[in-house]
């Protein structure tokens, strides 16, 4: 089944992802499944071993205040994940989205996307968690472990939405940068959208005739589309392009064959991302 999975938490960008899969959901014409993850350490009290700290009655004693508390603690995070959802699920529907899911899983975010990704058309995750510092240079801990795992494209929301006037391709002319236009010629997500199609590096060879065809591709399917090729560190360039031209959203690839490849994956996975103020979708 396809539906928009909408990745929440307590954080302030629950409500930017449930705005930007409203916005997708309302363009693909499916259903919203908002996911909330009870992660382990809310409702764990146990962080070291007490084995040999106490004498045995009392290391009895307090394992069983713990073991009480941490039971406390998990129907406190359980009826709060509940609140988060519900609330949540009124905001996208308010939006205008008529079948809103919910769903409470526990454990890891990670473990609990791949669970329901063969049911999700699109992913949608906020760029920071409600653990990461707000501070602009800190992304959120579990957002490179989803990249890294997804199968399906992901969108990860700015701060907040903004709706989406123009969209630009980081195109690195490599065997990937086509399945990009694929991905875009499938879908109605960003059909009457602008589209501005974007390589850094030598816009000649092998790349430059991908970038030209990709243009005409596009262009044939009722895109309007511009091209744009510069030299200079990707990351830099890009970030500055789409600061400097008003670019709503970004897309890119999670794999290619030039520097770009190390946005996505590798030490700096997540540079352009965290560079960036606008939404970023990224297709494997």
């Amino acid at each position: 089944m396809n539906k928009i999975i909408a990745c929440i938490d307590g954080s302030n960008y629950a409500t930017s992802v449930c705005d930007h899969a409203s916005w997708a959901a309302k363009r693909l014409d499916v259903p919203v499944e908002i996911l909330h993850v009870l992660g382990r350490r809310e409702v764990s009290s146990r962080p070291f071993d007490l084995s040999g700290s106490l004498e045995l009655g009392g290391r009895e004693a307090l394992l069983a205040e713990l073991a009480e508390l941490d039971a406390q603690k998990a129907k406190l995070a359980n009826r709060r994940g509940r609140l988060i959802l519900e609330q949540a699920a009124a905001r996208v529907k308010a939006d205008g989205v008529s079948e809103v899911t919910e769903r409470l899983r526990n454990g890891e975010v990670t473990d609990a996307i791949k669970e329901i990704e063969p049911e999700a058309r699109l992913v949608v995750i906020g760029k920071r968690g409600e653990a990461a510092d707000m501070a602009k240079g800190h992304l959120g801990s579990n957002l490179e472990r989803v990249v890294r795992s997804m199968t399906k494209p992901l969108l990860v929301a700015s701060r907040a939405f903004q709706p989406i006037e123009r969209f630009m391709v980081a195109f690195d002319g490599g065997r990937s940068s086509p399945m990009i236009v694929e991905r875009l010629l499938a879908s109605p997500l960003l059909k009457d959208v602008a589209c501005h199609l974007f390589m850094v590096g030598d816009g000649s060879g092998e790349a430059g005739q991908r970038l030209h065809v990709a243009r005409e591709q596009l262009a044939a399917a009722g895109y309007d589309v511009t091209v744009g090729v510069e030299s200079g560190d990707p990351e830099t360039v890009i970030a500055e392009k789409v600061k400097r031209d008003g670019i709503g959203l970004l897309v890119m690839g999670a794999y290619g064959h030039s520097r770009i490849r190390n946005l996505i994956v590798g030490s700096t996975t997540t540079a352009l991302i965290q560079a960036c103020t606008v939404p970023v979708l990224v297709i494997r």
